[in-house]
């Protein structure tokens, strides 16, 4: 029989063979984010590439929805036919002007005059009348009156642009539990030049960068059931994670369905996301949205000539779509390496996972052929989650609250200093890195954060060098 001073030795012996065990190996096919549709690149274009099992023949489908994702519109009356119709508001003039390479946009600099990729939304409180009311159910928001539900600081000539945009920051410092200390920042949106008189007095602003355009296709291909049964809004697993579905409104059908796209996942699909940013972004019409994206207040607006009826054909809309449906993935890298399966460890450990699932099975009848039956890594639920009052914007949209947001996917996040030359994450782009974009979660993700904070040097080291391997 062992001696007590013996049996101790070898517990602790025991216990520290445990804490410097390896993480165990990557997982089969861990590095192809996207399934058999993932793309090995790495470079400034890793993010603007198509599907890597889409056929020769549908490349050149692809081509042509780059080509009006790509180039700019043109003010109307204009030659060219197929691109006119810009305005009479808009924020900017092209889908990559926003969408920076396919990729992650970013806020203004206090110095910037205007937002470039980023958007302001607007909403007012809804008083209970029936016009609020329906216009709460078709668009999740009520308009400010004046000015709608998104500012546009830019404007063709003749028209009065609604706003100008700018942004400050107030910052604040956060300790860390080793003593290491990290500044903070928060927006402070300056809106001057209103061309159209005050807004509401209890006006809701919210700031949103665009974010990257990669696997949406895939997204939308994740089976309905699937992300409904990862909901849990009474938390009856008692682990603080609430996770929940927006349910939105579906322009083409009519009714209410599951939200998955968007800050907030307030749009359905790709295609009623495109309409949307057709209209609002860039002051162009569809057949499912055929009117200017102009108040009953904005008369010169609403008189200006048109590109056609629509302006964006049915044709273009959906090259567009199967654009967006087929912006591949990028591999991840170094998926064997200690570091990073030592980082993977600590997230899992910290319940990161908890919200950022890590892997989904995209569904048999998938819209593409090439985007069916495959098993994709996008640390996401696609569900809604509050992440507290430091996060919060205070607007609600559909039956998203103030403070609740969806999973933003994690895949591609470490190649976005590479393609878009900036490290500015969440909705709003207040984070400067991934350690701040962590040190912001609140609500449900507090514990996960606060477990972040725990962490020494070392540890913090390989969590964020395993986020910069997806």
């Amino acid at each position: 029989m062992l001696s007590s001073p013996r049996l101790c030795l070898l517990s602790l012996t025991l216990a520290l063979a445990a804490c410097e065990r390896s993480p165990a190996p990557a997982e089969p096919g861990e590095a192809l984010s996207g399934g058999a549709a993932t793309v090995h690149q790495i470079g400034q274009n890793a993010f603007s590439m198509p599907s890597a099992n889409l056929a020769p023949s549908r490349r050149l489908d692809f081509s042509v929805g780059n080509s009006f994702f790509r180039n700019p519109w043109v003010i109307p009356p204009s030659a060219t036919t197929a691109r006119d119709g810009l305005g009479p508001l808009f924020n900017t003039n092209a889908c990559q002007n926003c969408h920076i390479k396919d990729g992650r946009g970013h806020p203004p600099e206090p110095k910037d005059n205007n937002a470039v990729s980023m958007l302001v939304r607007l909403s007012i409180a809804e008083d209970g009348s029936l016009p609020h009311k329906e216009l709460r159910q078709r668009l999740g928001v009520v308009p400010e009156p004046v000015y709608g539900g998104q500012l546009q600081d830019m404007s063709i000539p003749g028209i009065e642009p609604e706003a100008k945009v700018r942004v400050e920051y107030d910052t604040h410092s956060l300790r860390l539990a080793d003593g290491t200390q990290v500044e903070l920042r928060k927006p402070r949106l300056l809106i001057t030049n209103l061309g159209y008189g005050e807004m509401h007095s209890d006006t809701l602003f919210s700031a949103r960068i665009a974010p990257p355009m990669i696997g949406l296709g895939l997204l939308e291909a994740i089976p309905e059931a699937d992300i409904l049964a990862a909901a849990d809004p009474d938390d009856r697993d008692g682990d603080g994670i609430r996770g929940v579905p927006n349910q939105v409104w579906d322009d083409a059908l009519g009714k209410t369905v599951l939200g998955r796209f968007g800050w907030k996942a307030g749009q359905p699909n790709l295609n009623q996301q495109n309409v949307h940013a057709f209209s609002s972004d860039m002051g162009l019409t569809t057949n499912l949205l055929p009117h200017d994206d102009c108040t009953e207040a904005q008369a010169t607006c609403r008189s200006m000539p048109n590109g056609g009826e629509p302006e964006v054909s049915d044709n273009i809309l959906g090259t567009v779509l199967f654009y967006v449906r087929n912006l591949a993935v990028p591999s991840r890298r170094n998926v064997d390496d200690l570091e990073v399966r030592r980082g993977k460890q600590l997230f899992i450990d910290a319940g990161c996972a908890k919200c950022h699932t890590p892997s989904h099975v995209t569904a048999a009848d998938a819209a593409e052929p090439e985007l069916a039956n495959q098993t994709i890594r996008p640390y996401t639920d696609m569900l809604l989650h509050d992440m507290g009052e430091g996060l919060a914007d205070g607007r609600p949209e559909f039956q998203a609250s103030g403070s609740q947001w969806r999973t933003a996917p994690l895949w591609g996040i470490g190649l976005t200093e590479t393609v878009n030359g900036h490290t500015q994450f969440l909705h709003d782009g207040r984070a400067r890195n991934l350690l701040e974009a962590i040190l912001w979660h609140g609500g449900e993700a507090e514990s996960a954060k606060q477990a972040v904070v725990k962490l020494d040097a070392s540890e913090r080291g390989a969590l964020l060098t395993f986020l910069n391997s997806l």
